[in-house]
């Protein structure tokens, strides 16, 4: 157990801009609670976490404005969902690139959408900033100042084993359905 702390204590930051750089929440929020066990510090895990989502999300945005051709083979049978994310952009307008961030499933597929059309890249990448900013404050602060809640749930799934596999089913499959619902076709 020992080595598994050691590893996290040496490898955290890394694992963690690694992570952020295609959405970082799950990571963010372990590094919250890590920094609440004494095991990171949060404030260095807030700074990781923005800048690696600011380069990520930046890079998608880039790639998906300046190189079309490769991308596409990786978005055809996500075609609904890109078009609905594009919907979330006109809709919403520059307030999605912030809301973006805490949805599941639209995080990565909004800079795509962003990027095809004509939207601009300096004001893309600010509002990037401040957003990635804003998520990893809110998120990594709010993880640890629930991270004695997030111990004594933990203690208690240790103890109850088979609750988390059920509940990350429950949960994976909703998250499922809702996608599924949203990017249905509808009848004219």
């Amino acid at each position: 157990m020992q080595d598994i702390i050691n590893s996290i204590s040496t490898y955290g930051y890394i694992v963690l801009f690694f992570y952020s750089l295609g959405g970082g929440m799950v990571a963010l929020i372990a590094a919250g609670i890590l920094s609440f066990a004494g095991k990171m510090d949060i404030t260095l895990s807030i700074i990781v976490a923005a800048v690696a989502n600011t380069i990520g999300d930046t890079l998608i945005f880039y790639v998906a404005r300046f190189n079309k051709s490769s991308l596409m083979p990786y978005v055809k049978n996500h075609k609904r969902k890109l078009a609905y994310a594009g919907i979330l952009a006109k809709k919403h307008g520059d307030k999605i690139i912030f809301i973006k961030k805490f949805i599941y499933g639209v995080k990565t597929l909004v800079p795509i959408a962003l990027g095809l059309t004509k939207y601009s890249f300096y004001k893309f990448s600010v509002i990037n900033l401040i957003s990635s900013v804003l998520w990893a404050v809110i998120v990594g602060l709010a993880s640890y100042k629930a991270g004695d809640y997030f111990m004594s749930v933990s203690n208690y799934l240790g103890e109850h084993g088979y609750i988390m596999p059920l509940a990350m089913v429950g949960l994976l499959l909703g998250i499922w359905l809702f996608l599924q619902h949203i990017t249905k076709r509808r009848k004219a």
